[in-house]
């Protein structure tokens, strides 16, 4: 038992180090980012009338701290990091993420756990553990029986595992189309971000998804123009990213140009749309957190950490205006990678600017060499590839001529990613436990450059997959207290469920 207690204040400890305040005063003295009045509704015994429920795939506590170890001061003598606005809500809790078959849970389940409040096998969605018997959304429940306007926004695929949580039910999260066609059917108010996966079935042989839901009476925006035109008046909505990348998700935040929608962009048209009398629940997922953790792309990962803040953004402003009506809660579904701030060669330093030198996620630079393999019909050489490398990440050959420079990679360093270019040339990939290990299902140049660079900024990876690690929960506004002290991710589901005081069974 104080085995148990420890581990408990352990974890509370360590949100509110992560939250860097230590009581909703201090919060408040603090607070540039987040308002004041919504902060104080945190005991409110009221119904919140909007409630925005934001998901961070993959986003354990090393992806949020190392977001504001990138913006803060690493000047010795003055290291501190720079505050998200989530992580200065006045409520902060942690929450277990396992579910019925595992302690590394995927999003399919997780999810599931989080809207339905129910724990169920990896890979299904919104059925209970025999798989069979329909467990109720959140969302459902809310339209049901108070008639609440819906929003689901992601900026991966709309028909991925998590935003189809909270509208479908399915017992493989790869039933993409069957996914597709209950979001048609969910009657949800607005569908924002990624494109839709398998729209014409896994054999592309099916009716297209698209055209069931204008059946069903949704307008597709699919142009800047389109989307920034949405208000109250545009009926149901499926606002669909004009510019799409990686299977149809919208591009990571590092590859995004400047006019580009972002997730932010999402939230505020959501905002427009789902404006009513009887309120709404809008739930944003930043899946590219996670599909970047997956990759062990430490930048790629920050920078959409960041774009996520600017989405949370949005909904503080819009809880400023309506503080004793608005609950905005942040959450993960799981870590992703088993990310650390710290690694061996590093020692008990980190040097995150070094992060800065890399300029595109893996996917895009993949995507650049592949047009480059594509142009060069003698085959691309390492002497070729290199100087885009360094034009990219920063990364410098060893080199005599360069001093204290801390873009040099060592001599065991460049022929990691020598290695790594070598098998990335290959047709077929070598299989063997020694290169799952190294590159797991990514090309091996990418992951080696970022696997590099990772280290040398102080980051450290232990997997390509999730974790069983507990993740933050951070919520203000009415009746954020709630969220408070360490539970279970399924207890999210009935606190949404006793402030609303919507009927579960």
């Amino acid at each position: 038992m104080k085995r148990k207690l420890t581990y408990l204040l352990c974890l509370a400890l360590l949100v509110m180090s992560l939250a860097g305040v230590s009581s909703v005063s201090a919060l408040q003295d603090n607070s540039q980012k987040v308002s004041a009045k919504l902060n104080s509704a945190i005991h409110s015994n009221s119904a919140p009338k909007y409630i925005f429920m934001f998901i961070g795939d993959g986003m354990g506590f090393s992806q949020i701290n190392s977001a504001q170890v990138y913006e803060g001061n690493n000047n010795y003598g003055e290291v501190a990091p720079e505050k998200l606005n989530f992580t200065q809500f006045p409520a902060a809790g942690v929450a277990t993420t396992q579910d019925s078959t595992s302690f590394c849970p995927d999003s399919a389940s997780t999810a599931t756990s989080l809207a339905s409040g129910v724990k169920t096998h990896s890979g299904t969605i919104g059925l209970k553990v025999d798989k069979t018997t329909v467990a109720p959304t959140i969302t459902e429940l809310l339209k049901q029986q108070k008639n609440m306007k819906i929003g689901v926004v992601s900026n991966v695929t709309i028909n991925h595992a998590t935003p189809a949580s909270y509208y479908s039910h399915v017992q493989s999260r790869n039933s993409y189309y069957d996914i597709a066609l209950q979001m048609a059917d969910s009657g949800f108010d607005y569908f924002g971000g990624g494109s839709i996966n398998e729209a014409t079935g896994k054999e592309k042989d099916k009716r297209s998804a698209y055209e069931i839901l204008e059946e069903k009476g949704y307008k597709i925006a699919d142009s800047n123009e389109e989307i920034l035109a949405l208000n109250k008046d545009s009926g149901k909505v499926y606002a669909v990213s004009p510019k799409l990348q990686d299977s149809g998700a919208m591009p990571y935040a590092l590859d995004t140009a400047e006019g580009d929608l972002q997730l932010a962009d999402f939230v505020k048209k959501g905002i427009d749309v789902l404006d009513n009398k009887n309120g709404f629940f809008l739930m944003t997922e930043s899946g590219k957190i996670d599909w970047a953790a997956h990759a062990n792309d430490a930048k790629s990962v920050i920078s959409d950490v960041l774009a996520f803040e600017d989405a949370i953004q949005v909904a503080i402003e819009f809880g400023k205006k309506h503080p004793d009506e608005t609950l905005i809660i942040v959450t993960a579904d799981h870590e992703t990678g088993g990310m650390s701030i710290g690694y061996a060669a590093t020692g008990y330093d980190t040097a995150f600017d070094i992060l800065g030198n890399q300029k595109m996620s893996y996917v895009a630079f993949d995507e650049l060499i592949g047009k480059m393999k594509k142009n060069d019909a003698d085959g691309l050489t390492f002497e070729e590839v290199m100087p885009v490398i360094t034009e990219q990440f920063g990364l410098l050959a060893p080199s005599d001529a360069i001093k204290d420079n801390p873009m040099e990679m060592t001599a065991g360093e460049y022929k990691k990613l020598k290695d790594g270019f070598t098998e990335s040339m290959k047709s077929v990939k070598t299989k063997n436990e020694e290169n799952t290990l190294l590159y797991g299902t990514y090309d091996p140049l990418s992951v080696s450059i970022t696997h590099i660079i990772n280290n040398k900024a102080g980051v450290g990876w232990t997997s390509y997959a999730h974790t069983g690690v507990p993740v933050g929960v951070f919520a203000t506004g009415v009746g954020a207290s709630q969220f408070n002290g360490s539970y279970d991710n399924t207890d999210i589901f009935y606190k949404l469920a006793d402030l609303t005081r919507i009927k579960t069974k």
